[in-house]
């Protein structure tokens, strides 16, 4: 198998690739339509699924089916066997905001090793930038034009002065009850997971919540941003510690999961249990 970094210079290659594919679909003008259908309530648009084609087309091009799983949200199938190595892909991440023109959509693609994530790419095609990563190595966003910076998350002395990055869409009493709660009441609204993410490795943002209800967050939402965030310097969580884990053959990410720029973490997560307790009392 090829080592890390040559598998991440292909998977950044693939990454451009899949954000031009997307913005010819995002900016087009005249008749061609995005066809958007619904699988289990979420919207599936013909970008989706182009731009799935394409990444796994590309990738098992380059890395072959031998010693690679490959999970994607457009292809996944209960049965999919555990392989040790495994792609987790989301070819539109956001695809209400791609629909809605908010710009806040991204490409997420994760190789997670045994249930971890060892190498990830986010690509947000409206800011032209993509983030990257490999487990130990920091993590770096790249322009267009190939320039490369260092990702560090935020630094805040105090606890309210942090910034809660919240969903658009995907709210519930029950997460508004404890947003409500939380100590640090400066809210930031965007789209989709990586954008989220790649608001607190700017600095824009410092805390994102997801909690699930009915369903819950899949893998392949949060494999790709998680590495990014904990490459530089964040921390992404269960409310009660825990890493999170991938491929293990339920996709689903169920509880409270806490993502923030490490600053009180572990009393953000406690402060979120309680807050959650109040609520199922009242």
């Amino acid at each position: 198998m090829k080592d890390l970094k040559e598998i991440l210079t292909v998977v950044r290659s693939v990454g451009w690739e899949a954000a031009d594919i997307l913005q010819s679909y995002y900016h087009q003008t005249g008749d061609r339509n995005l066809e958007v259908q619904y699988k289990q309530n979420e919207p599936v648009t013909v970008a989706d699924v182009a731009v799935n084609q394409y990444i796994l087309e590309k990738l098992q091009a380059a890395l072959g089916t031998e010693d690679f799983a490959y999970i994607s949200e457009e292809t996944y199938t209960t049965e999919q066997a555990k392989q040790e190595w495994a792609w987790i892909i989301d070819p539109l991440d956001g695809t209400r905001d791609f629909i809605e023109k908010t710009g806040e959509y991204a490409i997420h693609i994760a190789l997670v090793k045994e249930t971890r994530p060892v190498l990830a790419v986010v690509a947000v095609p409206e800011l032209k930038k993509l983030y990257y990563a490999i487990k130990g190595s920091g993590a770096f966003a790249e322009t267009r034009d190939g320039k490369t910076l260092p990702l560090q998350v935020s630094s805040r002395e105090r606890l309210e002065d942090l910034t809660v990055v919240v969903s658009r869409s995907h709210r519930n009493e029950r997460l508004e009850y404890l947003l409500q709660k939380l100590p640090c009441q400066n809210q930031k609204a965007v789209g989709s997971v990586g954008c989220k993410i790649a608001t607190i490795v700017e600095q824009q943002a410092d805390v994102y919540i997801s909690l699930s209800g009915k369903s819950a967050p899949k893998d392949w939402d949060i494999a790709a941003p998680e590495l990014i965030l904990t490459e530089a310097g964040g921390k992404y969580t269960h409310f009660d510690g825990t890493p999170l884990q991938y491929n293990t053959g339920d996709i689903n990410q169920w509880g409270g999961l806490l993502a923030s720029n490490g600053q009180y973490h572990e009393l953000l997560c406690q402060d979120a249990q309680r807050i959650l307790a109040e609520w199922e009392k009242s």
